[in-house]
């Protein structure tokens, strides 16, 4: 009998955009079939960081690849964020929007008012990605947070960068940050790791069996999944890579690690581990054998890349050492 694929005992499926489905314009390879014949089986939904855009906007490009997408599909960061806004300024109140259409069409749906300057005292400061948004924007949203010390700030999503067609750009964390360090003060995030998108997206998509959620960064879609208490897929075609999953802790771990999204498909192979008498510990996935002898990693059968990189990040992380102290065979992430 065959071991499970990562989509057995799951009826929902939360995909990541930048890095999982798409790099700028371009659709990652084998990304749009994977996903369309998952969709067969399971509820696919797709949760993005960012808030530039509306889901009706991001509906239509994921629909331009020839994957069928409604708007409800769509969960984003601002969504989030809005439901943060809520719970601490009354409705109809003046909000500062640092951001795109995405997030000022929310912030203009739930009933607050949109305005762009500290002078027109707002209740609030809600700050997300856009790729219009400059130093004006940044320097508003500062002095209204330096004029009133208790004003709410919510910000989408604290992503440092974000993969573009002509490579990695700055992200909102980036821009977050700027204005962090001009008023001494932390923003509440609403996106991805934290909890509250995923609130969002279960509300949504109500899963019986469970929810799989596949991203390509793990500092926010592998850590807000674990945080939420679902099973999540790393993929390794956007920002992170090997190298980033053998150095990563426990919070930031995932239930699979996949080369592409190919893999959703096929049987995950069983990591089998064991130690002999002189404490030499071995980690088997697939065709691919990895061991350790105190702090030494050494590679003793390459097999498959992916199951390398698999049997290297579970020697790794088995030795509860930190990569920096560890002597790691380069093949394992090379």
């Amino acid at each position: 009998m065959s071991n499970p694929t990562p989509l057995d005992g799951v009826d929902v499926v939360l995909a990541d955009l930048d890095g999982v489905l798409y790099q700028g314009p371009h659709a990652i390879p084998h990304a749009v079939d994977a996903l369309k014949k998952a969709a067969r089986k399971v509820r696919l939904g797709f949760v993005t960081n960012n808030a530039s855009r509306t889901p009706a906007q991001v509906a239509e490009q994921i629909a331009g690849y020839g994957l069928p997408a409604l708007p409800e599909a769509v969960v984003t960061s601002p969504q989030a964020a809005i439901r943060v806004l809520a719970r601490v300024v009354p409705a109809g109140a003046k909000v500062l929007v640092v951001g795109g259409l995405g997030l000022t069409s929310e912030v203009e749906k739930a009933g607050f008012l949109v305005v762009s300057r500290a002078d027109e005292n707002p209740a609030a400061v809600i700050q997300g990605f856009a790729p219009h948004v400059g130093w004006e924007h940044l320097a508003q949203a500062s002095f209204a947070l330096q004029r009133d010390e208790s004003l709410p700030w919510i910000a989408t999503n604290t992503d440092w960068t974000i993969p573009v067609a002509e490579g990695i750009a700055p992200g909102n964390g980036a821009l977050v940050s700027a204005v962090h360090l001009a008023v001494g003060r932390l923003a509440t995030f609403a996106g991805k790791p934290e909890k509250e998108i995923f609130d969002v997206a279960r509300e949504r998509f109500q899963p019986t069996l469970g929810a799989l959620m596949i991203g390509d960064r793990l500092d926010t879609d592998i850590l807000g999944a674990n945080r939420a208490g679902m099973a999540s897929a790393f993929v390794m075609t956007g920002i992170d890579s090997a190298k980033s999953l053998l150095a990563s802790d426990a919070s930031m771990r995932p239930t699979f690690v996949l080369k592409d999204l190919r893999e959703l498909h096929k049987p995950y192979p069983e990591i089998v581990r064991s130690v002999d008498g002189d404490a030499v510990h071995t980690v088997e996935v697939g065709k691919a054998v990895v061991r350790r002898k105190d702090n030494v990693i050494r590679v003793a059968r390459p097999g498959l890349p992916v199951d390398l990189v698999r049997a290297g990040a579970a020697i790794i992380h088995d030795s509860g050492l930190k990569i920096f102290g560890l002597d790691v065979d380069t093949q394992i992430y090379s």
